[in-house]
């Protein structure tokens, strides 16, 4: 029998452009927004040490595995399953990532429209005089007003397609390698006025000095399932980008790489929030308000804080947007090669589906708010069942069939392509993805859905 031929597809054009794009992937929201108010909540540097343990053992074994699968099939995510595991019911695991991103860029998308506001806001000086009670009402006003939020969630959506609808060399790979320098310099821009403001210090002492009795199991618990979610891993983003990798990249230091990537600008973010909010004797585990409403009062209070200001909003919404861009490609992709359809109309088709679903995740903070199920919104539904239902499973799945079905000497094989391989290194990572990584991932998910909680 003939062997059967991958079809030729786009490739990353360069090992900076695999890097860039596959890290931008991964920095995203989670990584400025939500990290530093977890940190805050469950101790600072207790909860971080705890936080890079699970990403060693954790994140980067299941990223390597997104890679392999995504290169080994050179499919989409739906596609890779259904290549490599034919016949069998694996394929249903890549429909699990093409839903997850689906939802995920429909709520995503919402927030980071309101970063683009808070872009806005800053430039024309809103902040100003205003009282942090004035703020939290600002904030509260402009989500539950039904046509600004979703004006903003449209251009933001309308940018992610702009990109991607290009191609992954001419549009995703160049775009993230323009996006990703002007986030790094705009953090340490912003982390060289944070270490210098007067008090300064307590911020990065709460951010690395650790203090373990302020570390509880469910801290313990919310940095294992951080380090799995702001990696981007279980929604297919790196199986796709995986499939655009070329042969000559060595898949086990490019995962490294991101890994190293990801986790460094969560730690500038935390050096960035923490000094300035022990400075102005905030409370660190503000919550998710941290950035929408204490940062803006923090930010009036510092000198040049106007420009920071700008420069901190920005960066949101640059960090949302090279996220975004990898989401939206999971869905394109499966319309292209399973649907048949060009890359123009499936760029197009996936920016409004989402974009329709969007609207009622904006819709929901306000005029639609009463509507809930289980007491959630949409907004909160779809986040809900993306971190608690679909991305741990996807991970699960994603663990058990590396680790389990394709077998040593196929992940040798696609792991050898650009470089040697380390057998002993090579054992270690099939136990991670065998035992490791399934037993903490399932524990995750457990307690996302409310069958053990601690105290």
């Amino acid at each position: 029998m003939a062997k059967k031929t991958l079809p030729i597809r786009d490739v990353f054009s360069s090992k900076f452009g695999v890097i860039a794009a596959a890290a931008g992937s991964a920095v995203g929201l989670g990584n400025i927004w939500k990290f530093p108010y977890i940190a805050g909540v469950y101790g600072g540097a207790a909860f971080l040490f705890v936080y890079l343990g699970f990403i060693a053992l954790i994140g980067l074994p299941v990223m390597l595995s997104e890679f392999t699968i995504g290169r080994k099939s050179r499919s989409n995510v739906f596609g890779a399953f259904k290549n490599l595991a034919p016949g069998s019911p694996w394929k249903l695991v890549g429909m699990l990532g093409v839903a997850a991103a689906a939802m995920i860029l429909a709520f995503y998308g919402v927030v980071a429209g309101w970063s683009i506001d808070y872009v806005v806001k800053a430039v024309s000086g809103n902040f100003a005089a205003k009282s942090p009670g004035e703020l939290e009402s600002m904030f509260t006003n402009f989500i539950e007003t039904p046509l600004t939020p979703i004006l903003y969630q449209i251009f933001f959506m309308i940018l992610t397609m702009g990109i991607v609808i290009i191609g992954v060399k001419d549009g995703i790979e160049k775009y993230a390698k323009f996006l990703m320098p002007i986030l790094i310099v705009i953090i340490i821009i912003l982390n060289i006025r944070a270490v210098t403001l007067e008090g300064a210090a307590e911020g990065l002492r709460f951010l690395f000095y650790p203090d373990f009795s302020k570390l509880t199991a469910d801290g313990v618990l919310s940095a294992l399932g951080h380090a799995f979610f702001s990696l981007s891993l279980g929604m297919g983003t790196l199986v796709t980008y995986g499939s655009y990798i070329g042969d000559d990249n060595n898949l086990a230091v490019t995962a490294v790489q991101v890994t190293i990537a990801d986790t460094l600008i969560a730690i500038l973010a935390g050096i960035a929030i923490f000094p300035a909010v022990f400075a102005f004797g905030i409370e660190p585990s503000s919550g998710p308000g941290l950035v929408f409403i204490t940062l803006p009062n923090v930010f009036q209070q510092m000198p040049g804080g106007y420009f920071f200001s700008i420069l901190f909003f920005l960066l949101l919404t640059v960090a949302a947007l090279t996220s975004s861009i990898s989401i939206l490609e999971v869905v394109v992709a499966y319309f292209r090669e399973e649907l048949k359809i060009k890359r123009n109309l499936s760029t197009v088709l996936a920016t409004v589906l989402i974009g329709i679903i969007g609207v009622f995740c904006s819709l929901s903070m306000g005029m639609l708010k009463e509507y809930t199920t289980f007491g959630l919104n949409f907004f909160d539904l779809l986040d809900w069942i993306s971190a608690n239902l679909l991305l741990p499973l996807g991970g699960l799945f994603i663990s058990l069939f590396v680790g389990w079905y394709l077998g040593r000497k196929k992940i040798e094989a696609e792991l050898a392509k650009g470089a040697g391989v380390v057998s002993w290194l090579l054992s270690v990572f099939i136990f991670l993805v065998k035992f490791i990584a399934p037993g903490a991932i399932a524990i995750v998910f457990l307690h996302g859905l409310g069958f053990f909680n601690f105290g």
